[in-house]
Parts: C-alpha cells; structure tokens; sequence
C-alpha cells in the first residue's frame, strides 16, 4: 500500500486512485459496447458510472498532492 501523509495524520491511499480508473476504464469499455449493440439505456449508466470513478481517483489525487494541485489550477 502506497500512502501519502497530508493534513497531519490524514494519509491517502493511492492504489485505491488506481482501482477507481481501472474501474472508469472497464464502465467506458462496457458503454462503448452497449452503444455498439444499441442499449442507449446501458451505455449511459455505464458512461455516468465512469465518469464517477474518474472523478473518485482525481479526488484522491488531488488529496494526495495537498496544495500544489490547487495552485496547478490558477496556472
């Protein structure tokens, strides 16, 4: 397990980043799927369920990094 200290005590578990955008991969894999066999309905809750993990991992991410991540945005 890969941690990072942030805010004291408070530490970040980075291989879960990880697991959260294998898990967005495969939900873009099986809504690019569904939209190929025409299951609209599947795509698009497969497409949101990616889009959560993408943003669970960033959020990770951007705890992990503490305060360089929010000066990287007013660049």
């Amino acid at each position: 397990m890969v941690s990072t200290p942030d805010a004291g005590a408070r530490q970040v578990d980075l291989a879960e980043a990880g697991r959260q955008l294998q898990l967005a991969a495969h939900d873009a894999r099986v809504a690019f799927d569904c939209v190929q066999l025409g299951e609209l309905d599947r795509a698009h809750t497969h497409a949101i369920m990616a889009r959560a993990a993408t943003d669970a991992a960033e959020n990770l991410l951007r705890v992990a990094l503490g305060d360089s991540a929010g000066r990287a945005d007013e660049r």
